[in-house]
């Protein structure tokens, strides 16, 4: 295992090792929790859930939803593990290793919610010479295949949620077309292009395909937007559920 960092997240409220080196959770695992709209009780997946932070804020939000994290990497497990323990949430938390994509029996039932931020780099490019985060972004042709996966894993009428680069929209389209979808882009800059987008799914749903205005994270100066302050330090809902901020 590599060297830890300590990182605080949602102002504070949220303390979590992860490796210094390779793959490092951060924006993209808060506004991912900020998205999935869970309710008391309900019962709720995270695949490829790394040291546990999405997981984490999720439950820092919702204090009476049970989460479960599934990971490849053992190692990434313990350290969730941990991770849940010293933020007093091992009662509602709970991790696993396994395959997102072959999910462990323990696993194969039908949960209110499912969110992921899987892996949505093409293999093209340069490969990070550290291996969990290869593993971590380079999806090796598979992202059709972990949208189906945590699609399966939804109840009818839930939810799946997945944090994607925008430009794989198309390839997800057509793995979640035919339920009711919601896209909800994430802006650097009110000018940028969106680079990140969440792609939110009601399993059974016969909505239109809604294209919400999104989020803007930064103003002019650099500094984050009130809105984007508001789901980064105040752990505040992006309530996508409601198809609206």
């Amino acid at each position: 295992m590599n060297a830890l960092t300590e990182d605080r997240f949602l102002n504070g409220r949220i303390v979590a090792r992860q490796p210094k080196e390779g793959f490092r959770s951060g924006l993209d695992a808060v506004m991912l929790a900020a998205a999935v709209p869970a309710n008391p009780d309900d019962d709720v997946l995270e695949l490829g859930c790394g040291v546990g932070i999405a997981s984490l804020c999720l439950a820092a939000r919702c204090v009476d939803v049970s989460i479960t994290g599934l990971d490849v990497l053992a190692e990434l497990v313990g350290l969730a593990e941990a991770n849940a323990r010293e933020n007093g949430m091992e009662q509602r938390l709970s991790f696993v290793s396994g395959d997102a994509l072959a999910s462990p029996a323990v696993l194969r039932h039908d949960y209110d919610h499912v969110f992921t931020n899987p892996p949505f780099h093409d293999d093209s490019g340069r490969k990070s010479p550290e291996f969990g985060r290869r593993l971590a972004l380079a999806d090796e042709g598979k992202l059709e295949q972990w949208l189906s996966a945590g699609l399966k894993r939804v109840r009818s009428q839930g939810t799946f949620t997945a944090i994607l680069r925008a430009d794989r929209l198309p390839e997800a389209m057509r793995q979640l077309q035919g339920h009711g979808v919601t896209l909800f882009p994430l802006w650097p800059r009110s000018a940028d292009p969106a680079k990140r987008l969440i792609v939110q799914v009601r399993k059974g749903a016969r909505t239109p395909l809604a294209l919400l205005p999104g989020l803007v994270l930064h103003d002019g100066d650099g500094r984050y937007t009130p809105a984007a302050d508001a789901v980064l330090r105040a752990g505040g809902s992006l309530a996508l559920g409601s198809r609206r901020l």
